[in-house]
């Protein structure tokens, strides 16, 4: 026959392995969770992405994207995509130097500096303003 200190002595032990492993499995979830959420260093993606078409001929779109850039680089944006472009490039706000247009198009800053657009040989016209 058991004694009732023997019962109690198990009864503690089984509850310390189960509270030892739900710490270690919450530990780990959150460290997953952590590394999955982390960008790799020079990289963009976008978070948000929002298109207004309700004016006819025009289409206006707002995107925000989450960068982790590099020391001396800032977001920007490389061939129609977020990207990390050297900081100089936004300070001076000489956007055409970031090559935000694609191959095919034609990049001019706007009068102001506030962005540019981008010409495509058909005539069509996108304009990018920074705020």
């Amino acid at each position: 026959m058991a004694s009732p200190f023997m019962n109690r002595t198990r009864r503690s032990n089984a509850w310390l392995t189960m509270s030892s492993t739900f710490w270690v499995v919450v530990l780990l979830s959150g460290l997953l969770i952590l590394y999955c959420g982390q960008l790799v260093a020079g990289t963009c993606e976008i978070v948000t992405l929002d298109r207004d078409s309700s004016q006819p001929r025009r289409t206006i779109a707002r995107q925000t994207a989450r960068c982790a850039c590099r020391k001396g680089q800032i977001a920007g944006t490389t061939r129609a995509s977020p990207a990390c472009v050297e900081a100089h490039i936004v300070r001076s706000r000489q956007w055409c130097e970031m090559m935000p247009c694609l191959d095919d198009e034609g990049c001019d800053l706007l009068v102001n500096r506030t962005g540019w657009t981008c010409a495509q040989p058909g005539g069509r016209v996108k304009t990018t303003t920074v705020s």
